[in-house]
């Protein structure tokens, strides 16, 4: 039962972590493998799943932008500028970066914004953020 709620935490907070909310999932990864409560293994793609999810949620709100703001004057200058910048210059790659606190964010829903392919995005997004997990997994 405790590993099973523990998960469930750790799921949420990475979730939370990977949208424009503080969730501190460093920390939980690190208390479960520390303390032997779960399979590195099973934190790592439980963290990893809730990370990609919330990425994912991110580049949605990016998408949904478009359509609320469509025809609005300014609409670019409702986003963050920089984001939408590095993602027009690198495209689908610049994703790689979606687990980098404070900047990753913005790049998702900044790839929404600019219609980054779905897949495309998946694809950056989870290889970005399951290498940074496998990496804090393999550090404890």
């Amino acid at each position: 039962m405790e590993e099973s709620l523990s998960l469930w935490a750790l799921f949420a907070s990475s979730f939370i972590s990977s949208t424009l909310l503080p969730g501190g999932s460093e920390l939980v990864v690190v208390a479960l493998v520390m303390n032997d409560i779960a399979e590195p293994a099973t934190v790592w793609f439980v963290a990893t799943t809730g990370n990609v999810l919330g990425g994912i949620s991110s580049w949605c709100v990016g998408r949904w932008l478009v359509y609320k703001f469509e025809g609005s004057k300014n609409t670019n200058s409702r986003l963050n500028p920089r984001a939408i910048e590095r993602v027009r210059q690198w495209g689908g790659p610049v994703l790689l970066l979606s687990w980098v606190p404070v900047i990753g964010d913005p790049l998702c829903v900044a790839a929404g914004w600019l219609k980054i392919h779905f897949i495309t995005a998946i694809i950056f997004i989870t290889i970005g953020k399951a290498l940074r997990y496998a990496v804090i997994v393999w550090l404890v």
